[in-house]
């Protein structure tokens, strides 16, 4: 495959792939809505453009990692979109948009003649930063072999989930449903103990060689709830996306899910409080609120 490569997207996710694809000696045409952004990553060698239309007649393969499914669909095929693109053959969507909105763009992208491949990551900022990301990647099998080595740039975990659009989505939204409920649990745990009078550090200590341990536990907790940091790197709004296409795939699939609704409710509630754009780290806020009670560690 070729090192020349296009990318659109150099947020929080985006911003620490590029650099590490460009570290690569993968050669980079960009686009970002950001001016700053841009003129950051000119310094380190990619090239800026004005548009997607124009990124995508510049290579032939693009990477995007966008916040939302509609963004990702006004990228791929709006009038200035990669669709309108003279020279691109594949895109790379590394965005978390869910089954419905990847099989949609696939479909319009087929009929340029380009191809959808579906590849959401998982493992936070500084995963993407480590270059340690999970990659979920779903279509031809042939393309996605060869598409490997470069996502294996930015993920050491890259997965075939299989060949059609959607199916790294679903996997993706499985897991986020995991880590979102995980979180949310773990939080209200956290906010009981502490109203009883536990130490958190003790608690998060006992439940990390424990049957309860999870994620939530061993990093987000320890690291950016009882350092009162709150940096995860993860918008509320974007979690409670996530959850909330997960649950609107089960629904169409006729597969109920109890704890995942409870799970949704307490997203959207924290979002609706915080206005989505908090660290998902502090849903604990929002908790200790209720509580009357502040976690921390001791002393």
């Amino acid at each position: 495959m070729t090192n020349e490569i296009g990318f659109i997207g150099a947020g929080a996710m985006g911003n620490p792939m590029v650099r590490r694809l460009l570290s690569h000696d993968y050669k980079m045409t960009l686009h970002d809505n950001r001016p700053e952004v841009l003129a950051e990553f000119v310094e380190l060698g990619a090239t800026a453009v004005d548009s997607p239309a124009e990124v995508a007649s510049r290579v032939d393969t693009v990477l995007v990692s966008l916040p939302t499914p509609g963004v990702v669909k006004d990228v791929a095929l709006g009038a200035d979109g990669l669709a309108q693109g003279a020279k691109i053959k594949t895109l790379i969507d590394l965005s978390t948009t869910g089954p419905t909105v990847a099989r949609e763009v696939a479909a319009e992208l087929r009929k340029k003649g380009i191809t959808l491949i579906d590849a959401p990551v998982s493992g936070g900022v500084s995963g993407a930063e480590k270059g340690s990301l999970a990659v979920m990647v779903s279509g031809p099998k042939d393309l996605c072999d060869a598409l490997t080595p470069m996502l294996q740039v930015i993920g050491k975990n890259v997965f075939y989930i299989g060949p059609e659009p959607g199916q790294g989505q679903m996997m993706k939204l499985a897991n986020n449903l995991l880590s979102g409920a995980a979180l949310a649990a773990s939080a209200e745990a956290l906010v009981m103990g502490a109203k009883f009078g536990l130490d958190p550090r003790v608690m998060m200590d006992v439940i990390n060689v424990s049957s309860g341990r999870n994620t939530a536990t061993m990093d987000k907790i320890p690291n950016h709830v009882l350092t009162r940091t709150f940096q995860q790197g993860f918008r509320v709004e974007l979690l409670a996306k996530d959850i909330r296409l997960c649950l609107e795939q089960a629904d169409a699939l006729g597969v109920p899910m109890w704890v995942g609704h409870s799970v949704r409710q307490l997203w959207n509630f924290t979002e609706q409080q915080g206005g989505g754009q908090e660290d998902i780290t502090e849903i604990v806020k929002h908790l200790e609120g209720w509580a009357g009670v502040t976690v921390k560690k001791s002393e």
